[in-house]
């Protein structure tokens, strides 16, 4: 698929996934986000690529949702099921982390966005801001069910009412981001770091992905259980073979994603 709203790069093992509508600070339309459920559900789960950058071209990683073109007076619960949850499935199913490269503005659905991904990196002029309640709207885009369990249902209510906008070190004080990097140099760091995890042990890193996602949804027999499955399948691995060797002969392992 030839993307208009998309710009995608490869390295080696890693994608870079870039929403390219600078001028709008990367707002999503619905053809925005067609596209996007394309490459997370295309390019993105080939097995040779084995971590994902998502970021935003410009100044902004993405200002949330393009008003002029979503129907908030139609049927709104119908055209989130068709346009946003697909993306943020997509990222959910995907096999391998998803970091999200927050490189300036990230609000409403853009903060949505960011939280569905696995990690979070932020440039230190970033800005978060969810928005919702200011136009008389609510949560969308699964940002109900992932902000709450990064930073506690209390934060998410502060956020969710007050409207407030958040620095970038603010965010990670409060878990909202795992990582700050300067603005000079950003978009170069986060790609490193995610060529640095394309790198790794691809099984493994899945493997503790569907543990964390699970977690709050099993009570402890449950994630033992998965815990013990897990391990099963990471230890039957080449990668955990060549992890063993390397930590006897004390040498860095080199993984192949297998």
């Amino acid at each position: 698929m030839a993307y208009k709203d998309l710009r995608l790069e490869r390295e080696g093992a890693a994608l870079r996934v870039a929403i390219d509508r600078p001028k709008v600070l990367n707002a999503l339309t619905p053809g925005t986000l067609r596209e996007l459920a394309d490459a997370l559900t295309g390019e993105a789960a080939d097995p040779a690529v084995r971590a994902v950058l998502l970021t935003g071209e410009g100044r902004g990683f993405c200002a949330g949702a393009d008003l002029a073109e979503t129907p908030v007076d139609g049927d709104i619960g119908a055209f989130l099921e068709r346009s946003y949850h697909p993306v943020v499935r997509a990222i959910a199913d995907l096999d391998k982390p998803v970091v999200a490269g927050v490189n300036g503005v990230a609000a409403g659905a853009g903060l949505s966005l960011a939280v569905a991904c696995d990690l979070r990196v932020a440039s230190s002029e970033a800005l978060f801001a969810l928005g919702f309640t200011a136009i008389g709207l609510v949560m969308d885009a699964g940002c109900s069910y992932h902000l709450p369990r990064l930073i506690g249902v209390g934060r998410t209510m502060d956020l969710a009412l007050g409207n407030r906008r958040l620095g970038a070190e603010e965010a990670k004080a409060i878990g909202l981001v795992e990582r700050v990097l300067p603005a000079e140099g950003f978009a170069d760091a986060a790609w490193e770091l995610v060529k640095g995890l394309a790198d790794g042990p691809t099984l493994s890193y899945a493997l503790v992905k569907r543990q964390l996602r699970a977690t709050l949804g099993n009570d402890l027999e449950g994630q033992l259980a998965l815990e013990a499955g897990a391990q099963s399948r990471a230890a039957a691995s080449r990668d955990a073979a060549e992890g063993v060797a390397a930590f006897r002969a004390k040498r860095a392992p080199s993984f192949t994603g297998a």
